[in-house]
């Protein structure tokens, strides 16, 4: 699969600053927040998340001027990751390069539900999002598809949804989530 820039790269690029120290505390701020976002959900502190970063609530400020801002550009960032993942995993075996694909989606899923909860409606990133995640995992699950490897009767949202339903879900530990999943996956599998 040749490398291809998804539209939700684009949008992480434009957002982020180019001087390279405001670059590295945009870069501290988003991992600092989606921590706190999968902590704490939609209600984490922003100074919080700014004392995560090690910066000060005005570089917080600065570089996400609303709550909203830093939803978005969380969100946007995560997809662009789950982006670039499918095109890491691309030149795997088919079956192993989907489910390699699917637990990174897995953990997406957790950053996704607490920024959701935030923002409550759509937007134009979550349009980008959402085509680029398409963009990105289809080709996977089609490449399986056309090897045997997975059921042809259902669709990549078909997919999709199911893995967000068992993410969705109060797991006692990442273990149980993981077993969950993959016998969910072995449902997804062409019978041998």
């Amino acid at each position: 699969m040749t490398p291809q820039p998804f539209p939700v790269s684009e949008i992480v690029a434009a957002r982020r600053p180019h001087r390279k120290d405001a670059a590295r505390n945009y870069d501290a701020l988003l991992a600092a927040a989606r921590e706190a976002f999968a902590e704490h959900g939609a209600e984490a502190s922003l100074e919080d998340i700014a004392r995560r970063a090690g910066v000060g609530i005005g570089t917080l400020y600065r570089n996400f001027p609303t709550r909203r801002d830093l939803f978005e550009s969380v969100y946007a960032d995560e997809v662009n990751a789950l982006c670039q993942a499918a095109l890491e995993v691309a030149g795997r075996e088919p079956w192993e390069a989907l489910t390699a694909w699917l637990d990174r989606f897995a953990g997406y899923m957790v950053t996704k539900r607490a920024v959701r909860e935030a923002l409550e409606g759509e937007s134009e990133i979550f349009q980008a999002c959402r085509d680029s995640m398409y963009s990105a995992g289809g080709p996977l699950f089609e490449r399986a598809q056309q090897a045997g490897q997975a059921r042809t009767d259902m669709d990549f949202g078909d997919l999709l949804r199911m893995v967000a339903g068992i993410t969705a879900t109060a797991y006692t530990d990442d273990a149980q989530r993981d077993r969950v999943l993959a016998i969910a996956l072995d449902g997804v599998r062409a019978a041998r």
